[in-house]
């Protein structure tokens, strides 16, 4: 397993020397992670990346090499570096469940931790989360927008780097797709493996159909024939119907499926679906890759295209039309005795201000439909009772008095690790992928599930952290008038 302790921004090392000079290496502090706007305008977020955050959490450690760097800049106390040359992480992390369904502003990850421990994570943890939550994100889109229609993830070859290649393929499957094109993806995580071949292979040989037929003949019971390299119409796809009359159903074989990689993918899906069903080649799957996504699923959808199946690659894998996942981690909370003393961080931008102390998050559910109506955050130590009327408040609308009542409230972060031990049972890559498919059909309001102007999420506050909140945004301002 790689050492990826160094894997971090440089102000977490000169704070966190910062904190050991200052007395404060066992100070407790609460780090929440949570993001800020769901990408691509959709209504909600698949939360991915908590199983490369426990390995590189497991494996923290500084080396004597990563020693001998720090020491050369010339920056970091000795004591400081013999702190570090010890280094383990000692505390506890709570998260919600890979795969579940969540909410800008709603705390994905909370560490809870001496402060240095914490502090010198921020990066890492970031990027587990951020780009698995965001391409697992645009699979899930591009899943529900084909519907019937099987999606493969083709996108090494465009992925930001070899992590992202077999981790993006990773965060694809919990998204709701199944198979990958990169094998070592498979080899890590299980992802069945599929490929056939390239244009390089049909130029190789004499002629298109000598490709074709020895292809078939190799491959008898798994052939899927890539026709647009010189011509589709006029020459792919009857070379490939020949293929299938002349050489695999003389065996008794069926040809799996034709393949193109360019063109108008509508037109050509129809006139391709059209000549296969007047050869009998009913059961011969149409094909399709070359940069797609779910607004081109929705266009050809629309235009009644004939497709059975979609290779995705570069803009599932990079989510290429919202790159960027806006996940934060920020201070919340820091221990003094026995109480946690609430952080916030103020902004001149509403949405960036923080909710401050250690907190709990709730998701709130119709007891009639199973529906989840809100999620609601409360401060650590407040316990919601669905029977019984709880006051809240929607940051929103704080004039108004509301209740829950008659409803199911379920804590939604589990404790993943506790006095730096893994407790978690990690449930399979299967499991979260099912996992994922059983809330968007079961809990998930269908309004929240639109590509286009969803309906948003409620996220309302426990009037006790409402309280806290207001009156520390009383006192800095008081502090700074």
């Amino acid at each position: 397993m790689r050492n990826l302790t160094m894997l971090m921004d440089y102000y977490e090392l000169t704070m966190a020397n910062g904190y050991f000079e200052t007395g404060h290496k066992d100070t407790i502090a609460v780090f929440d992670m949570f993001y800020r706007k769901n990408p691509d305008g959709g209504g909600f977020v698949v939360s991915a990346g908590l199983e490369m955050l426990i390995d590189y959490v497991l494996n923290l450690h500084f080396t004597d090499d990563d020693i001998a760097y720090l020491r050369s800049r010339n920056m970091f106390s000795e004591g400081f570096l013999d702190y570090l040359a010890n280094f383990k992480f000692t505390g506890t992390i709570e998260a919600v469940p890979e795969g579940t369904i969540v909410y800008p502003n709603t705390p994905i990850v909370t560490v809870t931790a001496p402060v240095i421990e914490a502090q010198l994570m921020e990066t890492m943890l970031l990027i587990c989360i951020n780009y698995q939550s965001l391409i697992a994100t645009k699979a899930c889109r591009i899943v529900r927008a084909a519907g019937d229609s099987a999606i493969m993830e083709f996108g090494a070859r465009r992925a930001q780097g070899p992590d992202a290649a077999v981790w993006g393929a990773r965060a694809c499957f919990i998204g709701g797709v199944n198979v990958t094109a990169t094998v070592e993806a498979d080899l890590e995580f299980g992802i069945k493996a599929v490929g056939t071949m390239a244009h390089s292979w049909v130029e190789f040989f004499p002629s298109e159909f000598d490709s074709f037929k020895a292809y078939a003949e190799i491959y008898p019971d798994d052939c899927t024939l890539l026709i647009d390299t010189y011509d589709i119409l006029k020459s792919g796809l009857p070379n490939a119907i020949r293929v299938a009359k002349e050489v695999l159903e003389p065996k008794g074989k069926r040809l799996k499926g034709v393949r193109i990689d360019s063109g108008d993918l509508a037109y050509f899906s129809k006139k391709i679906r059209k000549k296969l069903d007047e050869n009998g080649l009913n059961d011969c799957a149409v094909v399709v890759s070359n940069s797609v996504d779910e607004y081109l699923i929705n266009s050809l959808t629309t235009q009644g295209a004939k497709i059975d199946s979609y290779g995705v690659g570069e803009r599932m894998i990079t989510s290429k039309s919202d790159p960027v996942f806006n996940g934060v981690y920020k201070l919340v909370a820091v221990k003094e005795g026995d109480t946690f003393i609430p952080k916030i961080k103020v902004s001149e931008n509403v949405e960036k201000i923080t909710n401050p102390g250690k907190k709990k998050l709730w998701r709130i559910y119709n007891k009639e439909s199973g529906k989840a109506v809100a999620d609601l955050l409360t401060m650590e130590n407040e316990v919601v009772d669905g029977d019984k009327a709880f006051a809240y408040v929607d940051p929103t609308k704080p004039w108004k008095r509301m209740n829950f009542e008659n409803v199911i409230a379920k804590p939604l972060q589990v404790t993943i690790i506790k006095d730096g031990e893994l407790v978690y049972e990690k449930p399979s890559l299967k499991e979260i992928q099912t996992f994922v498919k059983e809330q968007l059909k079961n809990e998930i309001w269908e309004e929240e599930q639109r590509f286009a102007n969803p309906h948003a999420h409620y996220l309302d506050l426990s009037r006790k952290l409402y309280q806290v909140k207001d009156d520390l945004l009383a006192t800095v301002q008081n502090a700074h008038a």
